[in-house]
């Protein structure tokens, strides 16, 4: 017997008990007893339909994998961008006026010291030269001549001796004529140098650049700057790198080689991966730009092959921190807090707890920390927007490993601090 049955024959019961000729009226029983069936329905409704709270299950806590951080001992440098400069720079000028008669070079050549250049006519300077010679001969025979009567008369005696005023003036006669052949004879050798100057020799060796005058050109060499430029000469090697530095760089610079003394530095250019040029500093300026604040500083590199040329651009690193011990971690793993840089990590109990650090430069895909973790904390390593500040995880053991393609363009701390860092050697 189903419910429906059940409360029709109560209904019905109650019914049969009144007069068949007498009008219905309700009684206080009929309405207790259908209070009493909406009440069974309504319990019977609820527990069919509701869920028990006994039986019901607490959310599972979310799954993260947490490592200790990755101890390495690394280079910190920082980074700067310069311009390659030659270490010295000639610019060929005639010293001697004239015709230039022969080019003995190829635009672009490699050049050695004292290697002929430029020839400028000769000849009318061979005839002054040829000219001063025998002036040097007429000057050379005037002074004998003199030496002559001078040594007649000095050993005379007695009634052959002549006055002393003569005497003093065959004297006079030596030493002039001494004078004018050390005359002609500096007229001898300035004439000699005019024609040695007809052959423009390279002063250094190093890159030559290409001529700035044809062979028939007239080319002047007045002293200074109005002499004609000829060419130029580039030396290569070694070549400097030139950079300026910041005022907060430059003094933790300092700091840093007077403690380690480590000045080396390495340099990679515009289409380069790498750091392959290695150099070290040679020269820093006597004073900070008050315009700019900022301070210049040369570094000195091989360049055997004369690749590098003065102009070109690169970008250097110099190792100012030396070899530290540091903790590197993904990079993902540092998270930002409104101002503040944090790495959430896993205590004893398997809570998630924030702890802010100072980050420093990436290391082959890696970020290094500075401050704020230690080598024994639980760095969470995945499943980051599951953990949350005092939450409970369920920690899995993870391990933190240099990545197979290693991402160095990430975004550096603001600040004085080192913007890269390399695994020691």
């Amino acid at each position: 017997m189903n419910m429906q049955t059940t409360i029709d024959t109560f209904f019905a019961r109650e019914e049969g008990e009144g007069d068949a000729t007498s009008p219905r009226k309700p009684r206080p029983r009929t309405w207790a007893a259908g209070g009493l069936a909406l009440a069974l329905i309504a319990g019977l409704g609820w527990h069919f339909l509701s869920d028990n709270p006994a039986e019901a299950m607490a959310p599972a806590m979310p799954p993260v994998a947490a490592a200790q951080p990755l101890v390495r001992e690394v280079t910190e440098w920082d980074d700067y961008i310069g311009q390659f400069a030659p270490s010295q720079m000639v610019e060929v000028r005639p010293r001697v006026s004239g015709a230039v008669t022969a080019i003995h070079f190829r635009d672009g050549d490699y050049v050695r010291k004292g290697q002929v250049l430029f020839t400028v006519d000769p000849r009318p300077y061979r005839a002054a030269l040829e000219e001063a010679r025998a002036d040097v001969a007429a000057a050379s025979s005037a002074l004998a001549l003199a030496r002559s009567d001078y040594d007649r008369v000095a050993g005379l005696s007695g009634d052959e001796a002549m006055a002393a005023s003569e005497v003093e003036q065959l004297q006079t006669r030596v030493r002039s004529a001494s004078a004018a052949l050390n005359a002609a004879r500096a007229r001898a050798d300035r004439r000699a140098l005019d024609v040695e100057f007809a052959t423009v020799r390279a002063p250094i060796s190093g890159r030559i650049s290409d001529r700035r005058v044809d062979i028939g050109n007239l080319v002047s060499g007045d002293n200074g700057a109005g002499a004609t430029l000829l060419t130029t000469i580039n030396a290569l090697d070694p070549i400097y790198f030139n950079f300026d530095v910041s005022e907060s760089l430059f003094l933790k610079a300092q700091r840093n080689m007077a403690e380690t003394g480590d000045a080396r530095v390495q340099v990679r250019l515009q289409d380069e991966a790498d750091y392959r040029w290695d150099g070290t500093l040679d020269f820093t300026d006597n004073g900070l730009d008050p315009h700019s604040g900022t301070i210049r500083v040369r570094a000195v590199l091989r360049n055997p092959d004369g690749f590098l040329r003065p102009g070109m651009f690169g970008n250097m690193r110099l190792a100012d921190g030396g070899k530290v011990e540091a903790l590197l971690v993904p990079d993902d793993a540092v998270q930002s807090d409104q101002a503040r840089k944090i790495v959430l990590t896993v205590d004893s109990q398997g809570t998630i707890v924030a702890k802010p650090v100072e980050p420093g430069p990436m290391v082959q895909g890696l970020r290094v920390i500075r401050a704020g973790l230690s080598p024994d904390d639980r760095v969470v390593i995945s499943n980051y927007q599951m953990a949350v500040t005092g939450a409970k995880v369920d920690t899995k053991r993870g391990q933190i490993a240099f990545p197979q393609a290693a991402a160095t363009t990430q975004a550096q701390p603001a600040g004085p601090v080192a913007s890269q860092a390399t695994l020691a050697n």
